[in-house]
């Protein structure tokens, strides 16, 4: 991704890969883990750029206020569309308010 496509506030999607024993309603291509314990998938992640660095990376910000340092470059990192900044945007977090305690 193009450090012009992003600037601070911009609503970003991260396809953030994860392994468990069950996946849950967001999981998208699911497949076993080798030895049939667990499953690994991707869960898409929405979040906001709070900071874009020199180094080409951006740091990000999850609704309960976590920090990821991401490369701009990243194919996991995509800007969110516009129906997901409509109909999803609760499940960004608001880099103006603080973290929820859920």
């Amino acid at each position: 991704m193009s450090v012009r496509k992003l600037e601070v506030g911009s609503k970003v999607v991260f396809a953030k890969d994860k392994v468990s024993d069950s996946p849950g309603k967001r999981a998208t291509e699911i497949s076993p883990q080798p030895k049939g314990d667990a499953y690994s998938y991707i869960v898409e992640k929405y979040w906001v750029v709070k900071q874009i660095h020199d180094d080409q990376t951006a740091t990000l910000v999850t609704r309960r206020g976590k920090e990821h340092i991401v490369p701009l470059d990243d194919p996991r990192l995509r800007k969110a569309n516009w129906w997901e900044r409509c109909f999803l945007s609760s499940r960004f977090p608001k880099l103006d308010q603080p973290p929820s305690s859920t």
